[in-house]
């Protein structure tokens, strides 16, 4: 069997003035998204100002956090294909620190998002006030604070330990971040799970779903699936990694991307018909809010655009395989992420049945994603492109799908 050899020495591994150009260029997109903001806000955009931000804050949020969990993933099954891509992700998952201070303006809108952060509405609610041991201001900030401390302790670590491992050459590098992996998968899961409830499902804290924690971590996976080919594309069509990145990687994320949409879809199907099938009013209200109206288009939009339609086309090797067909695919998936938090966060506030787009939903997401981008590709600038003394870089080099 032919195996593939890639001579690194002729590989363009850094980014050099491309990523300081394409970071200035993306922080002044960012900065210019985040004026007009600002500009929306005071012009009489408050309280639509903290739902749209919410909405782009969790939108980045989730794809730095898939992005981690690829990292986690791959030391704790020791995985050799993925080498080649593996800091790119170990970069997206970097910028979950920054990430904390997008969260931050949230702070000030609290009671305009969360009912059970009105004291006012407590008062006259028994439910919310049963639940405010858990939902109260302090409390949340706590735990906001050990959510944000923990992603960067883990995204922080296994990057730093990385980029050391290309210095040192240590083998023993490898073994401690995989003897690590399996904990920080386990942190990693509290955290992520506890952080959808406090962001998302207490919008309607009279609403509750054992497996709501799963569906926004497989978006967040299905999200950073999608981001990761079309990172790697652009990069390879400005002169870089060229040779280690091959059409088998492709192959790779394009499958990645196709079982994880199954997986959301199976979270999302489990979860509605279950509470379909119990039919208790506690439950079955904030589906029936998403069934209302132009809500209920948006629903059907949601299952066809993040399931049906990537499923049929990304369902032969041919697509996964040629980047003509997996990078406007992948493409869709990220829209379609976005389409599905916003499913999630605006029928809590939108008038029955209406969609209620508003500038301030673009104008946000411009704002974070372009400084979240310009972030990116700082870290990214920093070190080499891929691991070079990572123990499973040859095999990661000569891989090819069976």
């Amino acid at each position: 069997m032919h195996t593939r050899t890639v001579d690194l020495t002729k590989e363009k591994l850094l980014l050099g003035d491309f990523g300081t150009r394409t970071s200035r260029m993306a922080a002044m997109l960012g900065l210019l998204g985040l004026a007009a903001t600002a500009i929306l806000a005071f012009m009489g955009g408050g309280e639509r100002f903290f739902q749209s931000w919410l909405l782009s804050f969790v939108y980045f949020l989730s794809i730095s956090l898939g992005a981690l969990f690829f990292v986690l993933i791959q030391h704790v099954t020791s995985s050799g294909w993925s080498v080649v891509v593996r800091r790119l992700a170990e970069g997206i998952a970097a910028n979950l620190p920054w990430l904390f201070f997008f969260s931050l303006p949230l702070l000030f809108g609290m009671d305009k998002l969360y009912h059970w952060a009105d004291a006012e509405h407590v008062a006259h609610d028994a439910l919310l006030q049963w639940k405010q041991p858990y939902l109260n201001l302090p409390f949340f900030y706590i735990r906001l604070v050990i959510y944000f401390a923990a992603w960067t302790l883990l995204s922080r670590g296994y990057l730093r330990s990385s980029v050391r491992q290309d210095s040192t050459g240590d083998i023993e590098t490898s073994r401690r971040m995989k003897r690590w992996s399996a904990p920080s998968l386990v942190i990693f899961g509290f955290t992520l799970t506890f952080a959808s409830v406090d962001f998302l499902m207490s919008l309607d804290a009279h609403w509750f779903s054992t497996m709501f924690g799963v569906y926004y971590f497989a978006g967040s996976v299905v999200g950073f699936f999608a981001f990761l080919p079309l990172l790697s594309g652009m990069l390879q069509r400005k002169g870089f990694l060229r040779r280690s990145i091959s059409i088998e990687h492709y192959h790779d994320m394009g499958k990645l991307i196709f079982a994880f949409l199954v997986f959301w879809a199976y979270i999302a199907f489990s979860q509605y018909m279950l509470i379909w099938y119990s039919n208790i009013p506690e439950e079955t209200t904030w589906f029936l809010r998403r069934q209302t109206g132009s809500w209920e288009t948006w629903s059907w939009f949601l299952l066809a655009g993040h399931f049906f339609l990537p499923f049929v086309g990304l369902l032969s090797a041919t697509p996964k395989r040629r980047g003509r067909y997996l990078m406007p695919f992948a493409l869709w998936v990220l829209v379609m992420h976005w389409v599905d938090l916003y499913y999630i966060i605006m029928p809590e506030f939108t008038a029955a049945g209406s969609l209620g787009f508003h500038l301030l939903d673009l104008t946000t997401f411009l704002g974070i994603g372009g400084i979240w981008m310009a972030l990116l590709m700082r870290t990214l600038g920093k070190q080499s492109l891929i691991p070079l003394k990572d123990p499973r870089l040859a095999e990661s080099l000569a891989f090819e799908n069976a």
